[in-house]
């Protein structure tokens, strides 16, 4: 990253609320983080490295219990999920789904979302990022702690592919808008199903327990699809 690159905000979008971990999440840590985890660290990785091959690369930030990940993951064999979560009880659950559905396409890193991709992605090597249901913050005080930002679009833009997507999902009507308004104006993003519309769910983005629930109770969901277009600089 150059030096006149603008700086993103040292605002965490996240509070660590770890919750009750459970013996199969902590027995998971335990022993299948070095089959699964990645230490995080500033130095770059190499994917073909991580996963021991060439294949489509795939990126979802803040994985929640990494439902949507293991079968994104199993339904597509030959693409590789890097996850990045800093709950430690769902990198506990992702890891424990990952070895009972015996996936191998699956990685995980539990740290800060912003610092991974600045210090640890390569640029232009990712085929896909995600962005499913990020922490809302409604109260209008907190909008600031919102992940998505003019910045924080041009920094997973670095990160992409040309031709790559960045799929977002929220259930929340006031960061939909938002969203649409960042990635909108984003230089280098073009919206994958035209000028200021939601996309329709993509068959390949599970439904969650967590969306069934909202479904059933009326809320709405928009997902948002937008291509990178060519060379994001700065």
């Amino acid at each position: 990253m150059s030096t006149d690159s603008p700086k993103l905000r040292t605002i965490r979008s996240f509070v660590r609320r770890e919750g009750r971990m459970t013996d199969a999440q902590r027995h998971a840590l335990e022993v299948l983080w070095e089959e699964y985890g990645v230490t995080a660290g500033a130095d770059r990785l190499d994917p073909d490295a991580l996963f021991g091959r060439t294949a489509p690369r795939h990126l979802e930030i803040g994985f929640g219990m990494g439902d949507a990940l293991c079968a994104m993951a199993q339904a597509h064999p030959e693409h590789d999920y890097l996850g990045i979560e800093v709950h430690r009880p769902g990198v506990g659950s992702l890891m424990q789904k990952a070895h009972a559905l015996g996936l191998s396409n699956v990685r995980v890193i539990s740290a800060d979302a912003v610092e991974v991709l600045e210090q640890m992605i390569p640029d232009a090597v990712l085929d896909a990022a995600y962005l499913f249901f990020p922490d809302p913050w409604p109260k209008r005080r907190h909008h600031k702690r919102r992940i998505l930002t003019p910045v924080f679009a041009a920094l997973i833009g670095r990160k992409l592919k040309p031709g790559g997507r960045f799929h977002m999902a929220t259930d929340w009507k006031d960061y939909a808008r938002q969203m649409m308004e960042v990635m909108s104006a984003a230089p280098g993003f073009a919206n994958a199903v035209g000028p200021g519309q939601f996309s329709p769910r993509p068959e390949y983005r599970p439904l969650t327990k967590f969306e069934r629930r909202g479904q059933r109770l009326g809320h709405g969901i928009w997902d948002l699809v937008f291509v990178r277009e060519g060379l994001i600089t700065g």
